[in-house]
């Protein structure tokens, strides 16, 4: 089975569709599929529910997608560097779903574990604990949150094999075996492919069976999301 596409836009071609829910890799601007998302954009759907650690910065990552107003929700557990996720959010344009970040990692853990469900302290006695189940377990209040089962997962690797076997670089590895393993169906960009085998199994990081689609990418934009610097000493 050939899992390589030519370009993204045919990666996701026959798959995104509006009013979809839609997991995306990344924590920030690391380790985001940044052609996916734009082939997205291009694509026009629209009604689009996004899980991700945040929504980008307001013209790269799922900053593009706010921009063309693709996105009616976002699943998320920080949106602090866009000010176009703000403005829509205050104006009552864009519903948010604040999730902790913890919960959200074990939401889609979970989903791509079959769990349908899970209890955990964090968020009790808040606004997150608000019309949830609440249980208690040896003395403490622990709230119910359900798992993530999004239609589609698109997400970020450094290297695949053409089976789909990938490996992640470094902290890009973040939200992406998450948002692969719930995805309903994955899609992969990725930096390098290689033939299957190359890869030796103890270096394999998500097995290609949670992979449906791949496409290359050898030169992404790998944008700073703040750029800190410090005057060298001599």
């Amino acid at each position: 089975m050939n899992k390589v596409y030519p370009s993204a836009a045919k990666a996701i071609e026959g798959v995104i569709r509006d009013g979809q829910l839609l997991a995306v890799g990344g924590f920030g601007l690391c380790g985001i599929p940044e052609a996916l998302i734009d082939a997205v954009r291009d694509s026009g759907a629209k009604n689009l529910t996004a899980i991700s650690n945040n929504a980008g910065v307001d013209d790269f990552g799922l900053g593009k997608l706010l921009q063309t107003r693709q996105v009616k929700k976002m699943i998320s557990s920080y949106v602090g560097e866009n000010k176009e996720f703000e403005r829509q959010y205050l104006a009552g344009e864009l519903e948010l779903e604040f999730t902790p970040q913890g919960t959200l990692a074990e939401k889609l853990r979970a989903g791509g574990a079959g769990i349908p469900a899970f209890f955990t302290k964090t968020g009790v006695g808040t606004i997150v604990a608000e019309g949830k189940e609440l249980r208690e377990f040896d003395g403490e209040t622990y709230v119910m949150e359900r798992a993530l089962l999004p239609d589609v997962a698109l997400i970020k690797a450094d290297i695949a094999d053409r089976s789909g076997n990938l490996r992640f670089n470094l902290t890009a590895r973040n939200f992406n075996p998450a948002a692969a393993m719930a995805g309903k169906i994955c899609i992969v960009e990725v930096e390098r492919i290689v033939a299957t085998g190359e890869l030796a199994p103890d270096d394999i990081h998500l097995p290609g069976i949670y992979v449906h689609r791949i496409v290359h990418n050898p030169t992404p934009e790998k944008r700073i999301e703040k750029r800190t610097t410090r005057d060298r000493k001599v």
